[in-house]
């Protein structure tokens, strides 16, 4: 059970509405500094001291961006609290942000392989298991390209041989994905869906993956389980783990096989691993 199952809601959203303030404050914080050197700038003409302003605008951008993501989270927290029924997911507000209904963060290791995902609904987490079975798509390709990956209509499928067709079969008709830059590195991608061509243009996407990898995933009030939503695999390595004994193959060559049944079988990788974890028949 995650943490939405474990915790009062209205709890939840006065977590979410106290990180959407202290986003705030540090954002109105940033904009002080970056008109004190603005005007350092103007009486110096020193371009030291633009930089450090444009430094601190940027900041700014990414807190005020974190904090209305707090704030849409708390809100339909707080709504849940009233209303019950299915909790909600905090990508369902990135996704809003991005002004799609879908979108998926993937958090990656340092050799490029799926650490865990967080998507905003049903759509975004079959898009995701495909790349995550077939091994090609967009954010893979943000993450290795370090760039903003755009592609809609017949770009999809040539451009992606085996994941594009099965995409398309979703309903999607545009994606896009951007790398999540820091300061050491790139953590992973942020991907937005669409059922039509054209999505949102790039800088409200970048505004939004920034404010993801620097504040809401790394930030002071970080929290890179984003309320309960993000899902690690935990199953799918396990049944991995399960299936090498079996088989007498190697964990990645058992990550293998289930990716393979699954893609076959047109069912997520969870599905296969349960089979496999429970000791179903059906599992080669």
């Amino acid at each position: 059970m995650n943490r939405q199952g474990r915790e009062d809601p209205r709890d939840l959203a006065a977590v979410a509405r106290g990180r959407a303030a202290r986003a705030r404050e540090r954002a109105d914080r940033a904009d002080t500094s970056a008109e004190r050197h603005e005007r350092l700038a103007e009486e110096t003409g020193r371009e030291f001291h633009s930089h450090i302003a444009a430094a601190h605008r940027r900041s700014a951008a990414c807190h005020r961006s974190s904090a209305r993501l707090q704030e849409a989270f708390a809100r339909r927290t707080a709504e849940w609290a009233e209303a019950q029924g299915t909790p909600p997911r905090f990508m369902t507000g990135v996704a809003e942000a991005c002004g799609t209904g879908s979108a998926a963060l993937t958090l990656v290791d340092s050799a490029r392989d799926q650490l865990a995902v967080a998507v905003s609904d049903e759509r975004s987490r079959a898009a995701q298991d495909l790349e995550y079975v077939l091994g090609e798509g967009p954010a893979r390709d943000a993450v290795s390209g370090h760039c903003l990956i755009l592609a809609s209509g017949p770009v999809i499928r040539k451009r992606w041989p085996a994941y594009g067709p099965a995409l398309t079969h979703l309903g999607i008709a545009s994606v896009a994905a951007v790398p999540l830059d820091t300061e050491g590195g790139c953590i992973g991608a942020l991907t937005v869906f669409g059922p039509e061509p054209g999505l949102v243009g790039s800088g409200v996407l970048g505004e939004v993956a920034g404010a993801l990898a620097r504040i809401v995933l790394l930030g002071p009030d970080a929290d890179p389980e984003l309320y309960g939503g993000t899902d690690h695999r935990d199953l799918v390595h396990q049944a991995a783990g399960v299936l090498s004994v079996r088989e007498g193959c190697t964990v990645g060559d058992a990550l293998a096989l289930i990716k393979a049944r699954a893609f076959a079988e047109e069912v997520s990788t969870e599905v296969i691993a349960r089979r496999i974890v429970h000791g179903h028949p059906r599992t080669s």
